[in-house]
């Protein structure tokens, strides 16, 4: 079968909706809690066309990893191989320079002197040159008892500090459970978990691994907090999310 010859999804204008995004009130979530849901952003035909590619070419994925032969959890996801498809490409591309800002003010607060490249092709080219040059977007499924160990994805030297899963099966009709979680850990406090509700075709963007909190009180300052995420149980059905990574994996 050629990726030519499989269904193509209803698309209009997917870059136009992604502008159109509140990124005002995106960035302030990110900033004050370190995700932000960014409402209902692909269709069904969309969401539909994803997930009908996990069992398509073998050539539109790069690695398949099953979760449980690496104790990971339960489940398996594949990489997707370059060329991305259309809506993988797109979504990548226009999500980048809208989260670079919020990326770059983190490395600030965090007195890091990294800065990020205003696009994703020239951030591309940084984590080519310093030999990551395996794409990291991915598609994920889990049917019923499979769940995500809480993790971060790293792959490299060069990280870009925010990501996004964008949710493609309906909850309530396709699965039961398999809440999206994330664990923040905070210096000298116990663990903080998030548990983040999603409608098909939403996406939730988050921290890869750190973020800067402002402290409170006389002595103030900034510091680190690190988080994690995953999937909790399945009690029923699939699940299906495609999470899209902005650096590339050594």
């Amino acid at each position: 079968m050629n990726v030519g010859t499989l269904p193509q999804p209803i698309t209009v204008g997917l870059a136009p909706r992604i502008a159109e995004l509140n990124w005002l009130r995106i960035h302030a979530d990110l900033h004050a809690q370190g995700w932000a849901r960014t409402g209902t952003l692909l269709n069904a035909s969309e969401c539909q066309h994803l997930v009908g590619l996990y069992e398509g070419p073998s050539a539109l994925f790069r690695s398949r990893v099953v979760m449980a032969r690496h104790g990971f959890g339960r489940g398996e996801y594949q990489y997707w191989a370059y060329p991305l498809p259309d809506l993988v490409s797109q979504l990548r591309e226009g999500f980048y320079p809208q989260l670079a800002p919020v990326a770059n003010a983190w490395q600030a607060a965090l007195k890091l002197e990294a800065r990020f490249p205003d696009t994703l092709a020239d951030m591309l080219a940084r984590c080519h040159q310093a030999g990551q040059n395996r794409p990291t977007p991915l598609l994920l499924k889990y049917g019923e008892g499979d769940y995500n160990c809480l993790h971060q994805d790293l792959y490299g030297e060069h990280v870009f500090p925010l990501q996004v899963a964008f949710l493609l099966s309906q909850p309530g009709v396709d699965f039961d459970g398999g809440q999206f979680v994330l664990v923040e850990q905070r210096p000298r406090m116990q663990s903080r978990p998030h548990v983040v509700p999603l409608a098909q075709g939403e996406g939730v963007i988050f921290a890869v691994h750190h973020r800067p909190v402002q402290g409170k009180g006389p002595r103030g300052g900034t510091y680190r907090v690190n988080l994690r995420h995953g999937v909790s149980t399945l009690t029923r059905g699939h699940r299906f999310t495609a999470g899209v990574i902005f650096h590339d994996a050594a």
